[in-house]
């Protein structure tokens, strides 16, 4: 089994690779490609502040693209996004930089027109972080690391997509693997794997939703939703990924966003401010402000 979650890996990572250049051949005329660049801060200090506060300083950055391939009956959407961010307490003596967001995120639908809106279609996903990751006050143990955990979902199944700003994709031949590349972490069995274990291989039915609309004048919502169960084990308890996005755009360089994330995973164990331990809904709320760059063609 951990063979398996090996070559579904290496299969996603170098087979994309040596596909995509094929198509990168053809004519640019059936190819349209999106990108987004931005970086966003805040810096607050206090003097004599009688309701209190911590002097600290806050940057985020992100970058994202996506590459859509249409010709005859075949379309293919590529999307990647990467963003890291962090906070810096000036009163925190030898203590670094706190992370407050590290993603990366790749995807890949490849789907074949069965009748108008309909697609026989193979979807790809996978997510990992690219630095270290603590539980403050405590920055000498790690917690996650690169490829601890990272994820890789596999599926064949139906789409129906009314345009590229709406689809629902549902497969019962799903791959679900989860990494932990990592000696320390997967010994203690974290993100679900079995103690001393560096791969956990799951199988069952995947959903995937996504839907985009421009809401009001400058103001666009992104949304994602993945549901997953194991057939194997516990069937019920579904496994969600979601994420809603609010890009506000002031003028061509500057920009806000709101970003809200929601994780649930039945075979994650989380200890709580309390010392219970079991699982739990992870929640993250990223908002800022700042400069974005748009590229499009």
């Amino acid at each position: 089994m951990a063979l398996l979650s090996k070559n579904t890996f290496f299969l996603f990572m170098f087979g994309l690779g040596g596909i995509l250049p094929l198509f990168a051949q053809d004519s640019t005329a059936y190819w349209i490609f999106k990108s987004l660049y931005s970086l966003s801060g805040t810096q607050t200090s206090f003097v004599n502040w009688n309701a209190g506060g911590r002097n600290n300083i806050s940057i985020i950055g992100a970058a994202s693209g996506s590459a859509y391939y249409t010709r005859d009956n075949i379309k293919w959407t590529n999307d990647a996004s990467f963003a890291l961010g962090g906070i810096k307490y000036f009163d925190n003596k030898g203590i670094g930089a706190q992370k407050t967001d590290d993603r990366l995120d790749l995807s890949s639908t490849f789907g074949m027109q069965l009748a108008k809106g309909f697609f026989l279609t193979f979807v790809s996903s996978f997510r990992t972080q690219s630095i270290n990751g603590y539980t403050y006050p405590n920055d000498s143990i790690p917690v996650s690391r690169l490829m601890a955990p990272g994820y890789l979902n596999l599926a064949l199944g139906a789409d129906f997509r009314k345009d590229d700003n709406f689809n629902i994709f549902f497969s019962s031949i799903a791959i679900k693997s989860t990494f932990v590349l990592d000696d320390s972490l997967c010994a203690k069995g974290s993100f679900g794997v079995d103690p001393g274990m560096r791969y956990r291989q799951e199988y069952g039915a995947y959903l995937k939703m996504k839907y985009n609309r421009p809401i009001a004048k400058n103001i666009e919502m992104k949304s994602k939703l993945e549901l997953f169960s194991n057939y194997l084990n516990n069937p019920e308890n579904i496994d969600v990924n979601g994420e809603l996005l609010l890009l506000f755009r002031v003028n061509s360089l500057v920009s806000a966003s709101a970003q809200w994330n929601l994780i649930y995973d039945d075979d994650v164990r989380i200890t709580d401010s309390d010392g219970n331990t079991g699982p739990r809904t992870q929640f993250k709320s990223v908002i800022g402000i700042g400069l974005s760059y748009k590229l499009e063609r």
